[in-house]
């Protein structure tokens, strides 16, 4: 592919590109002797349970393989020992060699959803950290200077609220640089929140007197809530390991607004034409989209036709839970035991709130008892069978 097509898919949902021009000449580099750019991209083994934030950094180096790039999965197996403060206040939790190895392993299977793993090199930063000795780690160290350190956001934050920064935490940045000097990186692609790091990787480089990477990052994904980015602490993500049902659901559920943003980094489609589709029809074929990457395209029919079924025509799913109920119960009780709801408090507010239903009707007696084969609607896509 010609460098300006190349590009268009490069630069796609990106934030940072530092810089197009460096990037531009060293992909006329690689057309003209065949030799692929070296991509790298660091992750730190604390095995989360991947969603679909986590994908938009997965997917641009799916597309870098597919262009003919060699990707580097740098597997940070010793810096995950360490823990990196990136975007947070406090430092992360220190993990322990069988921590690490076992939250590898989880992440490569992962990882498999999106990546290509035929054609990823998987490396691990313990090859040469763990060879290298004290003296050496303190004149890496040496190659950065405190006032530099306290320029990145999140120290700069702490510092100044007087709260404290342990010298292991400056060191950080410095290994994630040196990573990108030992694998003498053409480009680094991080999250938004990395950029500190990967420029770090730049000066390392030039103090290694290696040609410097050139920077990318991508953006934080919002969860469901259109507000806070995606994550799982946050009860606003979609696991690509989540039931096509729940996926379906948790996508529909979406704003008109975030759902443009989800099509740029989640899917290759032509924004151009999703902007011309009626907003639910392209929240549809987003989540008929996404359910066939991570699951297949017949499950992500089969959702699509129950979604419509349900929501369209008002009709209730074919596969509901159902509780046994000895006719002693109340809705107050079904509700919490059947886990429908988190706690009782949650379920007393829903009734209370007309959020209860019974062929349409609103519950708002807590001690309504239901009976034999009512169906009990919760919220807006929740429903309970209740039987003897």
């Amino acid at each position: 592919m010609d460098i300006e097509k190349q590009l268009a898919v490069i630069k796609r949902g990106v934030v940072d590109l530092i810089s197009e021009d460096e990037l531009r000449k060293k992909l006329e580099q690689s057309i003209k002797t065949g030799r692929p750019l070296k991509i790298k991209a660091g992750f730190d083994p604390t095995a989360p349970d991947l969603h679909l934030g986590h994908t938009v950094l997965l997917r641009k180096l799916r597309q870098f393989q597919e262009l003919g790039h060699e990707v580097y999965f740098l597997i940070g197996d010793f810096t995950g020992q360490i823990g990196d403060p990136s975007g947070r206040s406090e430092i992360r939790k220190q993990l322990s060699k069988q921590e690490v190895a076992k939250n590898a392993l989880t992440y490569k299977k992962q990882v498999a959803k999106i990546l290509d793993m035929r054609k990823l090199k998987i490396v691990f930063n313990s090859k040469w950290f763990e060879k290298m000795s004290g003296v050496e780690m303190l004149r890496l160290t040496t190659l950065a200077s405190v006032s530099q350190m306290l320029a990145r956001e999140d120290f700069k934050k702490r510092y100044t609220q007087g709260e404290n920064i342990s010298i292991l935490e400056f060191i950080y940045p410095l290994m994630q640089g040196y990573d990108s000097v030992m694998l003498e990186a053409d480009l680094e692609l991080g999250g938004v929140d990395q950029i500190f790091n990967l420029l770090m990787g730049r000066e390392l480089q030039k103090d290694f007197k290696q040609p410097q990477q050139v920077v990318m990052t991508m953006p934080l994904l919002e969860g469901t809530d259109g507000v806070a980015k995606m994550s799982k602490s946050f009860g606003n993500y979609i696991g690509i390991n989540e039931p096509a049902k729940e996926m379906f659901g948790k996508i529909m559920s979406i704003s008109d607004a975030l759902m443009l943003k989800y099509y740029e980094l989640l899917t290759d489609a032509d924004l151009d034409l999703i902007k011309k589709m009626h907003p639910k029809e392209a929240k549809v074929n987003l989540a008929k989209i996404i359910i066939t990457q991570y699951h297949s395209a017949a499950d992500a029919t089969v959702q699509a036709e129950e979604f419509a079924r349900v929501f369209s025509q008002k009709e209730i799913p074919l596969d509901i839970p159902v509780f046994k109920n000895d006719g002693k119960k109340n809705i107050l009780a079904i509700l919490t035991e059947s886990k429908q709801v988190v706690s009782g408090n949650e379920a007393r507010r829903l009734i209370m709130a007309g959020s209860v239903t019974s062929s349409g009707l609103e519950i708002k007696e807590i001690n309504y008892i239901p009976k034999d084969g009512e169906v009990l609607k919760i919220g807006s896509r929740r429903y309970l069978k209740i039987i003897k």
